[in-house]
């Protein structure tokens, strides 16, 4: 990927909460994905290295397609080392691997700051790929700024 690398982030998922159907019994084949789709609401949180280096919690606001397309909605707080907060908030696609509980991740990341040091992350994009295995709850990725 071109650009700086400015983190990467494993994260355990710590919760979910469904709307109808799990997404224990759409991974299993016991459920199919209802014409209207699901939503899943995933929370994690772990720790980011790089050049933003800290703790990390979020949500992904998950909607799952009827076609098997996963549409991202993720909402973070990076609470720095030095103790500086800065919003994350992504987009994407999640693609389901076939025969696998894994996603490969790819996501449209914007992050926001008031404050100084970190100035620098309001007016760059940012691109983020990785993996999601639901069977372990981990999340792993490797982000970028162009």
């Amino acid at each position: 990927m071109r650009g700086e690398k400015i983190y990467e982030y494993d994260l355990d998922i710590t919760g979910m909460t469904d709307y109808g159907v799990s997404l224990d019994a759409i991974l299993s084949g016991k459920e199919k994905i209802p014409p209207q789709g699901a939503r899943i609401d995933v929370v994690f949180e772990g720790r980011a290295t790089g050049r933003l280096t800290g703790l990390v919690r979020g949500s992904d606001y998950l909607r799952i397609r009827a076609d098997g397309r996963v549409d991202l909605d993720i909402r973070i707080v990076v609470e720095t080392d030095d103790g500086s907060r800065i919003a994350l908030s992504a987009d994407g696609v999640g693609n389901p691997r076939a025969d696998e509980p894994i996603a490969d991740l790819f996501e449209n990341v914007s992050l926001t700051t008031a404050a100084k040091e970190y100035a620098w992350v309001n007016t760059r994009q940012g691109w983020g790929f990785g993996t999601v295995n639901f069977a372990t709850g981990k999340i792993h990725i490797d982000a970028y700024m162009q």
